[in-house]
């Protein structure tokens, strides 16, 4: 894999992949080796379901989930070694991880308005880090619906009893519910209408089943041409 071909002194660069994959470790580690902003695209659609839930809403019901999205006061942090969510006055960062909004997020996020609203969001936010920094953008949809003109697109992925393993230790899960349950978000996400899961065309492809974060990182820097 040779250098990418960089469009400006501050990068943007696109990291998709499904869930277990490590976009949310890698990610920080390599928005903050190039001193960049980090953005969770996920923990935004989260959020959103956070403010869905808290207000009754049913997540299948679109009408009301969109009314909801565009109604909620969404304050994004784009520290790496800080990030933030706040709906509202309300710090939302714990209570989005939390297995309520995870059984229901694929749901709210496979809603179009609500994708459009975030999707317009998240092109705001890289936008302003391009004349800034730069910024690492992780999600399902970054470089292939968000930010088709990122200078590095990775899609990251690991094998499924992999992703499974890790994802069960983070939450402290038992891993045949964890791989189901992933298996169940792999099939949502990557089957929608609207913006799938999918990986873009001009994507360098990265299996993380064997690798360690430090190696995943190196590699992207070194993709980026920049030194560490």
């Amino acid at each position: 894999m040779g250098e990418v071909e960089r469009r400006g002194a501050a990068p943007v660069v696109a990291i998709d992949g499904p869930s277990g994959s490590g976009k949310s470790t890698v990610s920080r580690r390599l928005a903050a080796e190039l001193s960049a902003q980090y953005l969770d695209t996920g923990a935004m659609y989260r959020a959103v379901t956070w403010a869905v839930l808290e207000a009754g809403v049913d997540p299948a019901d679109a009408d009301a989930v969109a009314k909801v999205a565009v109604n909620a006061d969404l304050v994004v942090g784009t520290d790496p070694a800080a990030p933030h969510f706040f709906v509202g006055t309300v710090s939302v960062d714990g209570p989005i991880r939390g297995a309520e909004v995870t059984a229901a997020v694929s749901a709210v996020a496979s809603v179009p308005a609500v994708r459009q609203l975030l999707v317009a969001r998240q092109r705001d936010i890289i936008a302003g880090a391009r004349d800034a920094a730069g910024i690492v953008v992780e999600g399902r949809d970054i470089g292939t619906v968000v930010a088709p003109d990122a200078d590095l697109k990775v899609y990251l992925t690991a094998s499924a009893a992999e992703r499974a393993r890790r994802r069960s230790t983070e939450v402290a899960a038992d891993l045949a519910a964890t791989a189901a349950d992933l298996e169940r978000r792999d099939t949502i996400d990557s089957t929608r209408a609207v913006d799938p899961l999918t990986q873009a065309a001009d994507a360098v492809v990265l299996d993380s089943t064997e690798l360690g974060i430090d190696e995943v990182v190196h590699r992207l820097v070194s993709l980026l041409g920049v030194s560490a």
